[in-house]
């Protein structure tokens, strides 16, 4: 029996049309059915959904600092978060049941205003954030930190919890720092948010082309192979092109976008050019597609502050076969960005996967393709990532530091241990 909201999403998907600058366009002659959505619904029942990037904890931050209290993750949010249009509630537990997601990145993200400041104590507070959240709702949720949690979360009917580290700058350019993330439970780290670290460009080094790095420096070749000798992954969401070349180049694991879409349908910086996905194909990585109207629906790269810029599900599906026709199908993965965008396309919430997958079954995606989609990829590169640190368990941890003349504002650093 299909819900009266998700028959509305369905009826959407059927007429296929999209309005975009006054005019209304045909975007695809596909017809996803009822059919094609209860096969989709099937798939998510056989394996995790896993997403890649979902910004809850930061949203929690925003309106409540990180209490536990004013909030039930287990009733529609809409009623408790502050009515904010350009950040609208998009995750809860009766969505994501509704969605059949099966496990999910939660992203520890602070704003680039903490770097050299108290970026290590926002990060910490967003790591603790999301482990009483999932302590609380330990019923629905299981905190995980490997692949095979994953699996075992899913047969025992939970969802699986993990974490990302959305932004470099939160490790205070301290190796040390990094490790102590890894112990807390990271298990991917964005190498840059939408700023420079001391160690790596960021995407308006490539889309301004001022570069300060060329990619990543020194240090940031040892973050790298630090990561790759804890089995934490490396996320090129944010970074520059160059930074993404270098990361490609020097791990020795898988690497991930953990919520980026394609360059060549939406040139938007944050995007993955085609040169990348044939590097990330031979990496062995993946690529988690953003949903963002901004990252899916563009033609040139300077889209900010335009909020009624939407986003069909069927230009979503474009993004990956796009994708899937460079990299093939075991490097795709989704990464909604979901709670962190300030607007929405028709894929609005946790509970409209089902939606995407229909699409996808009706442009002739297979069953098996779809399962390496949901689940499958993922799974394979986490897993390597933890193959590739077990191949380096003698290797000493590094204790290189950071040149202190590399770091732009030490205003808020002390030097040495003696006063």
């Amino acid at each position: 029996m299909v819900s009266k909201s998700n028959m509305i999403i369905l009826v959407s998907l059927l007429l296929s049309v999209f309005s975009q600058g006054g005019q209304c366009l045909l975007l695809d002659d596909t017809n996803p059915t009822n059919d094609h959505l209860q096969a989709a619904k099937r798939i998510l029942k056989r394996v995790p959904l896993i997403d890649g990037h979902n910004d809850l904890a930061w949203h929690l931050m925003i309106d409540f600092e990180g209490q536990m209290n004013g909030w039930d993750l287990q009733k529609d949010m809409w009623n408790y978060f502050q009515p904010r249009p350009k950040h609208p509630s998009q995750t809860d537990i009766p969505r994501i049941r509704e969605g059949l997601l099966g496990a999910q990145m939660w992203s520890a993200y602070s704003d680039c205003i903490a770097q050299y400041r108290d970026a290590v104590t926002k990060g910490l507070r967003l790591i603790d954030l999301i482990k009483r959240f999932v302590h609380k709702y330990s019923h629905v949720f299981q905190f995980v930190t490997t692949a095979d949690g994953i699996l075992d979360a899913f047969h025992e009917g939970k969802f699986a919890s993990l974490i990302g580290l959305e932004g470099g700058n939160m490790i205070d350019s301290s190796l040390a720092v990094l490790r102590m993330y890894y112990e807390l439970g990271v298990r991917y780290m964005t190498l840059t948010w939408s700023c420079n670290t001391p160690w790596a460009d960021n995407y308006k080094c490539t889309r301004y082309n001022t570069p300060v790095h060329h990619g990543l420096s020194p240090f940031g070749e040892r973050v790298v192979r630090e990561m790759n000798r804890m089995g934490m992954l490396v996320d090129i969401s944010h970074v520059a092109l160059d930074t993404m070349y270098d990361a490609l180049n020097i791990s020795t694991a898988p690497v991930i976008f953990s919520h980026s879409s394609s360059y060549t349908l939406c040139p938007h910086r944050r995007n993955a050019p085609d040169d990348v996905l044939h590097l990330l194909r031979d990496n062995g990585g993946i690529i988690m597609v953003n949903f963002y109207p901004d990252f899916i629906n563009c033609t040139l790269d300077n889209v900010y502050g335009d909020d009624n810029r939407t986003a069909s599900i069927s230009q979503v599906a474009d993004h990956l076969d796009h994708i899937k026709s460079i990299t093939g199908p075991d490097h795709i993965g989704l990464g909604s960005d979901f709670d962190g965008s300030d607007h929405v396309g028709e894929l609005k919430d946790v509970s409209t996967y089902p939606y995407l997958f229909a699409e996808l079954l009706a442009r002739g995606w297979s069953e098996g393709d779809l399962e390496k989609l949901a689940f499958h990829n993922f799974y394979r590169v986490l897993k390597a990532a933890e193959k590739v640190r077990d191949s380096k368990a003698d290797e000493e941890p590094d204790d290189t530091l950071i040149d202190i003349a590399d770091i732009p504002d030490t205003s808020c650093i002390t030097q040495g241990w003696e006063h």
